[in-house]
């Protein structure tokens, strides 16, 4: 059964891989695209089977009820008031909402949570991020390496007409307010997933390399917007803001050593709490 739930997430790993490279190319080959929604729940299916793989259904479907439910209310109070990440609105390209946010939102919400709370973790390898002060730190970053995305998708597609800042913003028309709101709704997230994971179960035997996909996403992602996208200039920003994360975190599950290991190509400090195995 394993091997089998292993071959559908590569599967989709190569699909979401493809859909990445799909976009890169734009500006020189035309490949067959699946448009904003399609390429959404191609990749939710690759995160949700590869937190399932590696810890099971129950923490996995915390982890997303958490990401989904506060992502959404954060964003509905968001559309309604403006406070939290500054006036905007949806448009209609993104499919039926919930109130006034598209039902894809919470769902493209926990996309990007995923791969970016395992790059964190694998950033913070032999941090014990069992105690109190370990979550927040653990929070704390992995907020930061998932906001570091936006700072470089937001402008793109609010270009592309996908929301509206209703009163611009002073980075490339995205209002600063945004970055922040963006930092204290993964912050919360993230605190609400390190409760989670600080209740210990069996560790199971996972690969370092199939541990180390969703890292592989998060940087594919990175170099997908160095060579490609609308504005030029995010391009640099790119480049170090998704870069150097994903690279370090890739060279730290590869490369790093461990004196105790899990079994899966972890040290036992991560994995008693890791969601990214």
């Amino acid at each position: 059964m394993n091997r089998i739930f292993n071959a559908v997430v590569w599967v989709l790993l190569l699909a979401t891989l493809y859909l990445i490279a799909a976009e890169a190319l734009g500006p020189w080959f035309t490949l067959p695209e699946l448009g904003n929604i399609g390429f959404t729940l191609v990749f939710v299916l690759f995160a949700i089977g590869h937190c399932v793989r590696c810890e099971g259904w129950k923490r996995t479907g915390l982890f997303f009820a958490t990401a989904a439910i506060l992502s959404y209310l954060m964003e509905e109070v968001g559309v309604r008031t403006g406070l939290i990440y500054g006036p905007y609105h949806y448009s209609d390209l993104l499919g039926p909402k919930l109130g006034n946010v598209p039902i894809l939102i919470p769902l493209a919400w926990f996309m990007m949570i995923y791969p970016s709370w395992v790059t964190a973790e694998a950033l913070l390898r032999g941090v014990d991020t069992r105690s109190a002060a370990g979550i927040a730190a653990l929070a704390l970053i992995a907020a930061m390496v998932m906001t570091a995305w936006d700072t470089v998708m937001d402008p793109g597609m609010s270009a592309a007409g996908n929301w509206v800042w209703e009163k611009g913003g002073a980075y490339f028309g995205v209002p600063l307010r945004n970055y922040f709101g963006w930092l204290l709704t993964t912050f919360l997230v993230y605190c609400g997933a390190g409760l989670i994971w600080r209740i210990e179960r069996p560790a199971p035997n996972i690969p370092r390399g199939f541990a180390a996909l969703p890292i592989v996403v998060y940087t594919a992602h990175g170099i997908r917007y160095v060579t490609a996208g609308r504005i030029q200039s995010l391009h640099i920003v790119a480049l170090f803001a998704m870069g150097l994360p994903g690279l370090v975190a890739l060279i730290q599950m590869v490369m790093a050593r461990e004196s105790v290991d899990d079994g899966r190509g972890l040290p036992s400090s991560m994995a008693r709490r890791s969601s990214g195995c």
